[in-house]
């Protein structure tokens, strides 16, 4: 009782100034600042979460180049099964993630993943085929728990003018999981013999969560699920320590103040804290077309197929997939240090018609290999495959992730990340059943289908993507739902909420 009284007060003290920027917030580099130099330095620990994905969806490509593997198991649902995982604890993560916090979620994530891939590096010689699957079965679980609570407490933790850069960088790690996975199996395979050419490959896999499992109690909570369970004194506490290096400036105040009563407007607001909530209100209604739309297109662009005629046209197959890998987390890791000077919807935007004027050349250079066999066309379908991949690393790697979590607001960001997660898995089912029977029946024709998708993309970008950049995590909230948004603050007042939509609108 006597630390909601404490929160009540600084949540409702008075502060004539009119905007965040007058809040004596300290101007200087983040670098040059000790506790907030502090907070970064340990967030690259949180991006582990996703490099923990990528070196999975890696691995299973190299283990299938190893003789001792092929012997021990080869089991077709190999690959689906760490979706099937993945998709049995979606429906409980966003209960973990506001129940027990975004850092024990992770925790929880970290250990079930080390758990799962302890069981397929060292499956049982009587069974090893259905120990191997289970163990994939479990790191699924593992793995999108993970996923599902790191990006929350990296963009609720991070100071407002870093949001956005912190939390587009998380989703690129997973480039570097698979490059790490690449390298080792590519490793094993021609230094090591017999079993232990795959086992420790597999073992290793709980290198990444088993480190981030070690770090995560080093960072803080999210101050906004701490004020949501009413620990004020905490969260004003981490927010002084890491946005006001240690002294509480009129900046954390007016912070502290507009993400509490913003929380208790949101809980007043809601008509209950279920499913439900994520279609109840209009606004809400376009977050979740947005972030559907934001899943499908991120694994529906085309960039699901591998080019037909690639493997007939080159032998190095291998080294060319190792270094699209390697350019797209480049790409990819460059764009999101963009995304508060240049805009997500600019950068949504740039990525489909980049793609879409790629992948029409590249349909192009097809047909006419196919027709003519022109050696010159095989070689402009691999430089197109770069280009477009390319032009995809300018959004969707990065923002896929970080747009979802910062168009939600608190009471339903966990829920509507994980229908995030349930469409992007939807679309790489799709991807991997779909995509076969397509090329098999049309061959390059059948690259028409994506160029429509990716017509259709950029016009839904166009006419329906909001811009975020600007307004702080709660302020988007008014980007959706327009002046009677459930934001509260300091100088949160109706003209306020009307100065951001319009400043949008120019």
């Amino acid at each position: 009782m006597e630390d909601y009284k404490q929160g009540t007060e600084i949540m409702h003290q008075e502060d004539a100034s009119p905007s965040p920027v007058e809040q004596n917030e300290d101007a200087r580099p983040w670098y040059q600042q000790p506790e907030l130099r502090k907070l970064y330095m340990m967030m690259p620990f949180l991006f582990l979460g996703s490099t923990t994905l990528g070196y999975d969806g890696s691995l299973l490509n190299g283990l299938q180049t190893m003789p001792a593997w092929k012997s021990c198991s080869h089991l077709g649902l190999l690959g689906a099964f760490p979706g099937f995982g993945g998709f049995a604890v979606l429906l409980f993560t966003p209960y973990i993630a506001d129940i027990c916090g975004r850092r024990m979620g992770t925790a929880i994530g970290c250990a079930i993943v080390i758990l799962g891939a302890a069981i397929q590096a060292c499956p049982p010689r009587s069974n090893p085929d259905a120990m191997f699957l289970a163990g994939r079965f479990i790191m699924g679980m593992g793995g999108n728990l993970t996923n599902a609570t790191c990006p929350l407490l990296i963009t609720e933790v991070a100071h407002p003018r870093h949001r956005g850069r912190m939390t587009t960088i998380y989703n690129t790690a997973w480039y570097l999981g698979a490059i790490l996975a690449a390298w080792t199996t590519f490793g094993t395979l021609n230094h090591i013999d017999g079993d232990l050419s795959w086992r420790l490959p597999t073992g290793l896999q709980c290198g990444m969560p088993g480190i981030l499992l070690l770090t995560v109690y080093m960072l803080p909570e999210s101050p906004r699920w701490l004020i949501a369970k009413g620990k004020y004194t905490k969260a004003n506490a981490i927010l002084t320590k890491y946005h006001g290096n240690g002294e509480e400036t009129g900046f954390v105040s007016w912070e502290f103040s507009e993400i509490s009563q913003t929380l208790e407007l949101e809980k007043a607001a809601a008509s209950s804290s279920g499913w439900y909530e994520l279609v109840r209100t209009p606004g809400n209604r376009k977050r979740c077309f947005l972030i559907i739309a934001t899943a499908i297109f991120s694994q529906c662009s085309g960039n699901g197929l591998v080019s037909y005629y690639l493997a007939a046209v080159l032998n190095t197959i291998a080294a060319i997939n190792g270094g699209l890998t390697i350019w797209c987390w480049l790409v990819s890791l460059g764009c999101a240090f963009l995304v508060d000077r240049v805009g997500r919807r600019t950068l949504f935007l740039g990525a489909g018609v980049g793609m879409l004027i790629a992948f029409t050349v590249w349909t192009v250079c097809s047909a006419v290999y196919e027709k003519t066999g022109n050696s010159s066309a095989g070689s402009a379908v691999l430089a197109m495959i770069f280009l477009f991949y390319g032009a995809a690393g300018l959004a969707w790697p990065g923002l896929t992730v970080s747009y979802t979590v910062e168009i939600l607001p608190f009471n339903i960001r966990a829920k509507g990340l994980t229908l995030c997660f349930v469409f992007t898995s939807l679309a790489g089912i799709f991807n991997q059943y779909v995509n076969p029977i397509g090329l098999n029946a049309l061959a390059w024709k059948f690259y028409f289908v994506y160029i429509a998708v990716l017509v259709i993309e950029c016009l839904v970008i166009y006419f329906f993507y909001v811009e975020t950049r600007g307004p702080t995590l709660e302020e988007t909230a008014v980007l959706f739902d327009g002046p009677d948004a459930n934001v509260g603050g300091m100088d949160m007042t109706y003209e306020r909420k009307a100065s951001i939509i319009a400043a949008k609108e120019v």
